[in-house]
């Protein structure tokens, strides 16, 4: 019983993302295991290289591939920073899996699946992260003058 705490411990607590506040407690949310993997994930792959002050190489930089054409050079390059990031930044999980869902690139969506083992429990899980090619929400209710 002792070792399963122990490689809870290792999966690690961390603050929610984005930070959430509870007043009657007066503390910050927590989360752990599985879901602090999944909010490390976002974290990673939405922070730009250089954004962190006291790790200058943490992130990914997926912001700079919003205007490229997106053929299987560019598919295979934004994997491969992906799984370096992760390899780098979150040692608590093996990448079994790794795709770029291009089904809803008309809509600006384009959605990174990724299949991981936590290291020290032996479990599987996934993780879907939408990267937007688009910022404009509501471009359809503008009207031409």
């Amino acid at each position: 019983m002792n070792e399963i705490s122990n490689d809870r411990n290792f999966i690690g607590r961390g603050w929610s993302f984005p930070p959430q506040f509870d007043r009657s407690l007066k503390a910050v949310r927590m989360t752990e295991d599985e879901e602090d993997i999944n909010n490390s994930l976002t974290i990673l792959l939405s922070t730009i290289v250089g954004e962190r002050v006291m790790d200058m190489n943490y992130g990914c930089n997926m912001d700079e591939m919003v205007f490229e054409a997106l053929d299987t050079s560019t598919i295979t390059f934004i994997k491969s920073k992906i799984s370096k990031a992760i390899l780098f930044y979150e040692a608590r999980i093996e990448v079994q899996k790794l795709e770029i869902n291009t089904q809803d690139i008309l809509e600006g969506v384009i959605l990174v699946e990724i299949e991981y083992i936590v290291s020290a429990t032996n479990n599987r899980f996934n993780f879907v992260y939408p990267f937007f090619r688009t910022e404009g929400t509501e471009l359809s209710s503008i009207k031409a003058i």
